[in-house]
């Protein structure tokens, strides 16, 4: 489906003033298959029912033949040139009408913290957004479709959906007080529900280094409406160590790299020399480029450094690993080459670990290496303990000479010293042993020291 016109020149001029938009993706058109049960839009001589307590605007493109219609409680159909419905004739599908009613799915099921309804109006192959992100900031410009029918449901109301200007019915919104009147209008009250509150800030992000999105407070909400489908948990990592950026509901693989950045910085210069300069040299990866907070400093800090930094997250989307580590290094390289340049003060890296199920010696992440070497050290610890013990248990049980000291002597013409070299008591200063002294038979004395590790008192 095309953007019409006067909408794709309104895009133009945002896109002029540096602001972002973003574009609601579903309908409640009549002719899609995604809004009928069964996935399947009614047949020729079918009939048709609309859930009969809910309120919808329904846009009709083309002719209907049905042969019952149970309408909703309140609602409307939006007929184009040419459409309407009509009684069954001979023409009918014999095949249609035999079984159950084609039921059309709940409208309300769509509602606006759900990430994957969003289309970003500034997409580009290669760049994704972290999920708090995909949901409009409070920066954008929302687009409603001009040429299809919507309903939207605002969230719980815990904190209003506040963004720059929105744009439904040919109409584009940038007061507060218009935009409520329209929301308390018929017209509103079909395509926008629930307790939530939608609020307009007419300031664009005028700051070239970015502006941090502002979905903080309502990422639980964004979460819960993204994993709804999966029972609310996130499916488990292909890595270890996984990271887990601002603003993403769940851990992925790949890397993380953090720019500090001064007065000159340009994120929009910047995410382009990523996908012109980067990117085509490191296959199966995706990079988001967005301005987050710094979590909160603890009290008494000193200095008075910024509150937020650029993140650069590179997401892994095929088998082959690594390739965001190596992108991450080459981005750290960039920075210490022409960071002045770019207006980047600092930079740092983190990578998630290897592929789960990966045994190799030369898939283990860095923790896992740690974990392996000291485990090989304490092992050798221990044996070696256990040898020193051994060792002396050894030496208490063998048997002593119970001779004098000068009948042993007499014995041999020559002997050597008893005892060892024991560092405890060698001279200060004394870079080996002295060498054993030769003794004669008929010296008197002879030149030894008594262990007290291995003495034991004699008779």
């Amino acid at each position: 489906m095309g953007v019409p016109g006067r909408v794709l020149l309104w895009l133009q001029l945002c896109a002029l003033t540096r602001a972002a938009y973003k574009l609601w993706v579903p309908n409640t058109d009549f002719e899609p298959a995604a809004n009928w049960s069964q996935n399947r839009t009614p047949c020729a001589g079918a009939a048709v029912e609309f859930p009969a307590n809910k309120m919808v605007s329904v846009l009709v493109r083309e002719g209907h033949s049905i042969s019952d219609m149970l309408l909703p409680r309140d609602g409307e159909f939006v007929l184009a040139s040419g459409a309407g419905f009509s009684a069954p004739d001979a023409s009918r599908d014999p095949g249609c009408g035999t079984g159950a009613p084609a039921l059309f799915l709940d409208p309300d099921r769509f509602s606006w913290h759900d990430p994957r309804l969003w289309r970003s109006g500034d997409a580009a192959h290669g760049l994704f957004s972290v999920d708090a992100e995909r949901v409009p900031c409070r920066h954008d410009d929302v687009v409603f479709p001009s040429d299809a029918s919507f309903r939207v449901g605002l969230g719980p109301g815990a904190r209003p959906a506040r963004v720059r200007s929105v744009r439904a019915l040919r109409q584009t919104f940038t007061r507060d007080e218009d935009l409520a009147a329209f929301l308390a209008s018929r017209a509103g009250l079909l395509r926008f529900h629930g307790p939530g509150a939608l609020s307009l800030g007419p300031e664009a992000c005028a700051d070239p280094s970015g502006c941090v999105c502002g979905n903080a407070e309502v990422q639980p909400w964004i979460c819960a409406a993204l994993l709804q489908p999966l029972g609310g948990r996130c499916p488990p990592a292909a890595c270890r160590d996984a990271l887990r950026p601002e603003g993403q509901c769940c851990d992925l693989c790949g890397a993380i790299v953090s720019l500090t950045h001064g007065p000159t910085f340009d994120i929009e210069r910047y995410r382009a020399r990523l996908l012109q300069a980067f990117l085509p040299q490191h296959q199966g990866l995706q990079v988001a480029v967005s301005k987050v907070p710094l979590p909160p400093r603890p009290r008494g800090t000193a200095g008075a450094e910024a509150d937020t930094e650029i993140q650069v997250v590179l997401a892994e989307t095929g088998p082959q690993t690594g390739g965001a580590g190596r992108l991450a290094r080459a981005l750290l390289a960039d920075v210490a080459e022409h960071g002045e340049a770019l207006g980047v003060l600092s930079a740092t890296a983190r990578e998630s670990g290897a592929p789960v199920g990966d045994g190799s010696a030369e898939g283990l992440d860095g923790s896992d290496l740690r974990a392996e070497l000291a485990g090989g050290v304490t092992a050798g610890l221990l044996l070696l303990l256990l040898a020193l013990v051994a060792g002396v248990l050894l030496r208490r049980r063998a048997p002593r000479p119970t001779g004098s000291r000068r009948d042993e002597t007499a014995s041999a013409p020559v002997v050597a010293a008893l005892g060892f070299s024991n560092p405890v008591f060698d001279v200060a200063g004394s870079a080996e042993p002295p060498p054993a002294q030769k003794v004669e038979s008929s010296s008197a004395s002879l030149s030894y020291f008594i262990n007290p590790l291995f003495a034991e008192a004699e008779a």
